[in-house]
């Protein structure tokens, strides 16, 4: 039977107080048995007796009129059961600002911050859009540090070397002398392989044509035309004692190590 319009208040009360009667309530103190109920357990029967509850409540003020209930919600003696999620407008008017999130969820530690555009680093070296790697056009292109760039280099770091005193500037021109003397004849000598390379193409190339087969040297026969090659640049310019006593101080010292040593003699009195 549903409850009077003039004693809705009345009625409300007595409501809740019959269902805070129903309610399950934690004990202070439990039995031994109730020790080891699961916290879930009383978590899912007092929100069975809440919804129960509510819906006997919502029974008997079906035919109560909106503007009585409102009163009667405002004024605290009719409870909300209102449980509507607020949903936040996540669109952004422009792609590029930040999109909102909700504060009730935590943070990440590794979060994009800025929505920058991804930037693509490419590798000249290894793309296929930069076109085939040449070696010789490489070298022909970059031939100018070689012939103007570390000469001139060089010939600056000679004047700091001469009228600087002993110091860290002074060793540091030292070792930069060194490093660009190093690099002017490992440049010299590739560019004479280089030259061997052309000529020995240069002429295999008439052998064919002439109607001979192809000819491809092996390894070790590069070595020794190699080092024929060095020993005749050596006699021409009258290094070739220096570089032989050198070679044969190496040797020396790598057939040292193999020698056994002397045992120490026995002091016997």
């Amino acid at each position: 039977m549903h409850c009077a319009i003039d004693a809705l208040p009345f009625c409300i009360a007595t409501l809740v107080a019959a269902a805070a009667a129903r309610s399950p309530v934690t004990q202070t103190a439990c039995p031994t048995r109730h020790l080891f109920r699961s916290r879930e357990a009383e978590a899912s029967k007092r929100k069975k007796a809440s919804v129960a509850w509510q819906e006997e409540l919502k029974e008997q003020v079906a035919d109560v009129p909106f503007e009585v209930l409102q009163q009667a919600q405002s004024s605290g003696q009719l409870p909300s059961f209102s449980h509507k999620k607020h949903l936040v407008d996540t669109k952004r008017a422009n792609k590029n600002r930040p999109m909102e999130v909700t504060s009730k969820k935590p943070v990440g530690r590794l979060r994009e911050v800025i929505q920058a555009p991804k930037k693509d680093i490419r590798d000249p070296r290894f793309e296929s859009l930069c076109g085939n790697f040449e070696e010789a056009r490489f070298k022909k292109a970059y031939s100018f540090l070689y012939d103007e760039e570390l000469p001139s280099e060089r010939q600056r770091l000679q004047k700091v070397v001469k009228k600087g005193n002993a110091g860290e500037e002074v060793e540091e021109a030292e070792h930069k002398l060194a490093w660009i003397d190093r690099q002017l004849r490992e440049e010299e000598q590739r560019r004479k392989q280089a030259e061997q390379v052309t000529q020995f193409r240069a002429k295999e190339k008439d052998a064919v044509k002439q109607g001979k087969k192809h000819y491809y040297p092996k390894k070790s026969e590069k070595r020794k035309e190699e080092l024929v090659r060095k020993y005749q640049e050596l006699k021409a310019t009258g290094k070739l004692e220096k570089f032989l006593e050198k070679r044969r101080r190496k040797n020396a010292a790598k057939d040292h190590r193999y020698l056994p040593y002397r045992r120490p003699e026995s002091n016997q009195d």
